[in-house]
C-alpha cells in the first residue's frame, strides 16, 4: 500500500514538473530573446542561450531611448504604491467595521456595498470621465489613485478574514478599556496580517497591470503608466521583437519580485482563510 502511494506521488510530482516547465517556457523564451540580436530571434532550432549577445543595447534602448521606460516606471510605481496603500487601509477599516462593530443597518449597508460590485466598471466610465473633467482630476495621477482607492472585493475578502477572529478577544479588549481604533491596530490587525499582505499583493498586481483606467483618464505622454507605454513601444517597434521582449521583461519584473517576496504571506493568508474560529 505504502509503495503504491509512493509511486503515485512520484508520478504526480513528475507530471506537475512537466506542466510547470511548459508554463515557464514562454517566459524563458521571452527572457532569452531580450538578449539576442534581431537576426537570431526566430532562428531554428531555438537558441535558449544566445550565441550573440545584444542585451545591453536592447535594454538601453528600452530604458533610455526615444520612449524612456524609467519615466513610465516611476509613474507606475507611484500610482501603484499609493493606490495599494490607500486601498488596503480603506478596505481593512471597512472590513473591521462590518465584521466587529455592531451598528444599526450594518448588514443592509454591507449588502449595498456588495451590490455595487455587480455594476460593470465599463458602465460607469462615462459618468466618471465627466466628473473628473469637471473637478480637475482628469489627466492626473491623483485621479488614477482615487479610482482604485476603494475596492468592494477587498472589503468583502478582508471581512471574511476578520470574521474569523474570535469575538472574545475583541470583548476582552473592550473590558480593558480599549476603543475600536486600538482594538483594530493592536488586536485584530496582527492576527489577519497574512490576509492583509495577500490583498496588498493582489491589489499591487491589479493596479500595475491596469490598462483601462490609464487609457481613459490620462492624455499627457509624461504621465503614462507602463501598460500604455508597452502599447506605444510595441506600435513604434513592432518589427523588432528583441526590443519588445526586453520591454516586456522590464514590465513584468516588479510583479515577479513582489510575488517572490510575498509568496509566504500569500500561502499563510490562504491557510488562514481555511481555518475559522
Amino acid at each position: 500500500m505504502f509503495k503504491s502511494l509512493s509511486i503515485n506521488k512520484a508520478i504526480t510530482t513528475i507530471v506537475m514538473l512537466i506542466i510547470s516547465i511548459l508554463f515557464l517556457l514562454p517566459f524563458v523564451w521571452m527572457l532569452s530573446t531580450s538578449f539576442k540580436i534581431e537576426a537570431d530571434v526566430f532562428k531554428f532550432p531555438i537558441q535558449w542561450i544566445p550565441e550573440r549577445w545584444n542585451g545591453f543595447n536592447n535594454y538601453k534602448e528600452v530604458w533610455f531611448g526615444d520612449n524612456p521606460f524609467y519615466i513610465y516606471y516611476w509613474n507606475t510605481i507611484k500610482v501603484t504604491v499609493c493606490t495599494t496603500a490607500i486601498s488596503v487601509t480603506v478596505s481593512a477599516l471597512a472590513a473591521y467595521g462590518f465584521s466587529k462593530v455592531n451598528f444599526r443597518l450594518g448588514n443592509f449597508l454591507f449588502f449595498i456595498v456588495l451590490a455595487t460590485y455587480m455594476v460593470p466598471a465599463q458602465a460607469i466610465l462615462v459618468p466618471q470621465f465627466i466628473i473628473y473633467r469637471k473637478i480637475g482630476l482628469f489627466d492626473s495621477h491623483l485621479g488614477l489613485i482615487l479610482l482604485g482607492s476603494f475596492s468592494v472585493l477587498g472589503t468583502f475578502m478582508l471581512r471574511q478574514f476578520f470574521m474569523g477572529v474570535s469575538n472574545e478577544l475583541v470583548e476582552a479588549a473592550k473590558i480593558d478599556g480599549a476603543g475600536h481604533w486600538k482594538i483594530f491596530w493592536r488586536v485584530v490587525l496582527p492576527i489577519v496580517k497574512p490576509a492583509i499582505a495577500t490583498y496588498a499583493i493582489l491589489r499591487f498586481i491589479w493596479t500595475w497591470n491596469d490598462y483601462q483606467n490609464p487609457l481613459i483618464f490620462l492624455r499627457s505622454d509624461h504621465l503614462l503608466t507602463i501598460q500604455l507605454a508597452m502599447q506605444k513601444f510595441t506600435t513604434i517597434n513592432g518589427e523588432f521583437y528583441s526590443l519588445i521582449m526586453a520591454a516586456a521583461v522590464s514590465a513584468i519584473l516588479p510583479l515577479v519580485i513582489v510575488f517572490i517576496i510575498g509568496q509566504k504571506q500569500v500561502i499563510e493568508g490562504i491557510a488562514l482563510g481555511g481555518v475559522k474560529g
